[in-house]
């Protein structure tokens, strides 16, 4: 039975997948979580996974092979938080685990690492890559990017360890319904409102992640919905938000029959990575 120490499973996407996790035969889910957590069959630790001495709590704990790390300060916050949590705090996390045996690493990164959370933002291609270069302006994405890095850092101080950095879509529970994008004025958050993936399918791809043959490196990988959440083609949808500046984007992957709708972030690569396929229809078709 292995062992897997999941961060943040307080929170929506934590706690489905500490359930889900400890309802297995195949795997011990240790819960960490600032909140109380109250997971059937799994160990619960309090503690701030970004305050090394309170990473202490986890001494007693041996042999954790996995780590799913879903903690995080989330959009919006200040940048000071996002760099002292996310990517600082990280680091103390990965860094203890490291020193202790731990091999396999599932952060949560997010779409927003490319800096989509901008009015301003502009893909520099369509779909956008996994590794889509980071043009954030906010704090956030950049704070997830730089966690991506620290993987990138650590990997190559330890060319065994395996770090899988999922680049997560906006999360909607199943019983939620949509509201698909309409062309006007850009909203924040643009390619976040069109890019969404359901509970279900998250916490699946968390557990092909988890499950996923040991690969030495560090793989990015976009996780989103299969389809975009959008009204209307998306080279009519996003000539609407874009205006002029929609000129310098190649639209023909969206310009194929069947492809009009398809995601803005590109999900080819964590089906052959994870064998991952997102089940649960955006819209209901």
């Amino acid at each position: 039975m292995s062992k897997i120490l999941i961060t943040g499973t307080s929170g929506f996407i934590g706690n489905a997948l500490a359930n889900q996790i400890s309802s297995s035969s195949d795997h011990q889910a240790i819960c960490l979580s600032r909140s109380p957590t109250n997971v059937p069959a799994a160990t619960s630790i309090q503690a701030d996974f970004s305050d090394p001495d309170q990473l202490r709590k986890l001494d007693p704990h041996d042999g954790i092979e996995t780590l799913v790390h879903l903690a995080a300060v989330v959009g919006g916050c200040a940048e000071e938080d996002g760099l002292r949590v996310n990517v600082a705090g990280t680091h103390h996390l990965l860094r203890y685990l490291i020193e202790r045996g731990c091999t396999k690493f599932v952060l949560a990164s997010s779409i927003a690492a490319v800096g989509m959370q901008s009015i301003k933002f502009r893909p520099l291609q369509l779909p956008m890559p996994d590794e889509h270069p980071c043009l954030d302006r906010d704090g956030y994405g950049f704070s997830k990017y730089m966690m991506e890095e620290v993987t990138r850092y650590l990997s190559r101080q330890n060319e065994s360890l395996d770090f899988i950095n999922l680049r997560l879509a906006s999360i909607a529970p199943d019983d939620r319904h949509l509201t698909p994008a309409e062309p006007g004025e850009i909203p924040l958050w643009a390619m976040g409102r069109l890019s969404v993936m359901f509970l279900s399918d998250t916490v699946r791809c968390l557990i092909a992640a988890i499950e996923a043959p040991h690969k030495p490196g560090v793989r990015i990988l976009n996780a989103v919905g299969a389809q975009a959440c959008t009204a209307v083609p998306i080279p009519e949808l996003l000539r609407s938000w874009f205006g002029d500046d929609a000129g310098a984007i190649d639209f023909s992957y969206y310009e194929q029959p069947g492809r009009e709708r398809d995601p803005v972030y590109d999900i080819t690569r964590i089906r052959e990575e994870l064998g991952f396929v997102p089940q649960m229809p955006i819209l209901g078709n």
